[in-house]
């Protein structure tokens, strides 16, 4: 299948009652891999027990759980995920969570940890974790492989994506977004023709180049990418030969694909965008505490930019069997409130006041506590008296009674992690507490 005649096909993805996809063509013969194994240094001591997409979002959900639903909602029913770096709490969420796919159907999440299974080494860069799982790929049989990075927040239709690359007679095709440039030197900078054919590509520049007409901004890779399944395999085993590569696909493949003339095509994401704000698609890389805090508060927003409560495009997770929060008193010194906030199941909110914050699941807060503008993870116990402002609260801690958070910024930095905006980090080892739960 190559080709517009064959668009005809081409989806075939049917619309259900509920507005998610059933499997057309495309998508039946696309295998999805989802990069799963980066550490994301930038998030600090967060990211101390736990690899970047296991990190807990939106007060239920993993950030991989946002690939992996775009997967399911598309229609693509085969997904691979490569992990390595502390993977163990990101094994156990895709167990827990992912395990709803049949097989008889040919349909699987399946974990493809770090085995030096080609060579004895672990993963090298992002065209390695594909390469050392090549007889894996081979043996599915795909036509199309779909590469994802499973550390971005989204909702995406891979389907218009697969739909552009067949009709462009693309042999790779690569995701892209505009973005301000001043955030482009931490992003594949992609310069395109008239046809979306990528003319142009650079690996994180020092200077991104700016969109022709709009000087203000980048066209950037999303980290998406399409292959043909045969064409992927060649290049693979191209790239793992050359002593000079760092097997990378920014930075290795593809510039080597433009060099060679190979068909390489651009997919803008507006066009299969699920979740359009104003007309501007969402995507957030939360790669810093700062970005992190942000994205998460920004859901509790009126309306927010990003939409939780699709029903059309659900976020699929694990779901804890939890009962609903609670606030309890309504005295004027002790009233148990929360405005402007997110607050999961099973929290209690004991005669305190909760604002513009967000609280995972079983989350304590005790009495006569103030919380404002604050991401506290599932399972913290705040003790009584606690005034919690401008922080992150990772899993599992235990504030003790009378702790001030984000009044005295000196006095904050001495303890915990303060960003250069003036967001606190707390993890359990700053507050003395050792935990031997996983993250």
């Amino acid at each position: 299948m190559n080709g517009v005649a064959d668009v005809g096909l081409v989806e075939g993805l049917a619309h259900g009652g509920s507005g998610k996809r059933t499997p057309g063509p495309l998508t039946r013969s696309t295998l999805a891999l989802i990069l799963a194994g980066g550490r994301g240094s930038r998030l600090e001591e967060l990211t101390n027990w736990r690899a970047k997409p296991s990190l807990p979002f939106g007060g239920k959900f993993r950030i991989i759980d946002f690939a992996l639903s775009n997967c399911v909602n598309s229609g693509i029913r085969r997904i691979g995920i490569c992990t390595q770096y502390k993977a163990q709490s990101l094994i156990r969420h895709i167990q827990r969570g992912w395990s709803f796919l049949d097989g008889r159907f040919d349909e699987f999440v399946e974990l493809l940890p770090a085995q030096q299974r080609v060579e004895a080494t672990w993963y090298q860069g992002t065209a390695d974790a594909v390469y050392q799982n090549l007889d894996i790929l081979r043996r599915h049989d795909p036509e199309y492989v779909l590469i994802l990075a499973g550390d971005h927040v989204y909702k995406m239709d891979y389907g218009r994506m697969l739909q552009d690359h067949v009709r462009a007679h693309a042999q790779m095709t690569i995701a892209c977004i505009d973005v301000p440039l001043g955030e482009a030197s931490s992003l594949g900078v992609m310069a395109v023709d008239d046809v979306r054919r990528v003319v142009g590509f650079q690996e994180k520049p020092p200077r991104p180049a700016p969109m022709p007409g709009r000087p203000g901004r980048a066209l950037a890779s999303m980290g998406i990418y399409v292959f043909d399944a045969a064409f992927l395999y060649r290049e693979l085993l191209r790239d793992a030969d050359d002593a000079n590569s760092g097997h990378d696909f920014g930075k290795d493949i593809i510039p080597t694909l433009l060099k060679q003339g190979a068909r390489v095509s651009a997919h803008h994401f507006a066009d299969s965008c699920v979740n359009m704000s104003e007309g501007i698609p969402y995507w957030r890389d939360v790669g810093t505490i700062d970005a992190y805090w942000e994205a998460n508060l920004a859901l509790t927003h009126v309306v927010p930019e990003l939409n939780l409560y699709d029903q059309d495009w659900p976020i699929w997770t694990y779901q804890e069997q939890l009962p609903p929060a609670k606030f309890v008193f309504d005295d004027d010194d002790r009233r148990g409130t929360a405005i402007d906030s997110m607050v999961a199941g099973g929290c209690i909110i004991s005669g305190s006041t909760v604002r513009r914050s967000l609280l995972f699941s079983s989350v304590r807060v005790r009495d006569y506590c103030t919380i404002e503008d604050s991401v506290v993870l599932s399972n913290v116990d705040v003790g009584r008296k606690v005034v919690l402002k401008k922080a992150v609260v990772d899993r599992h801690c235990r504030l003790p009674e009378g702790l001030t958070v984000g009044v005295d910024s000196d006095e904050d930095s001495r303890r915990f992690h303060v960003t250069q905006r003036g967001i606190t980090l707390i993890i359990p080892e700053m507050l003395g507490q050792q935990i031997h739960h996983l993250r």
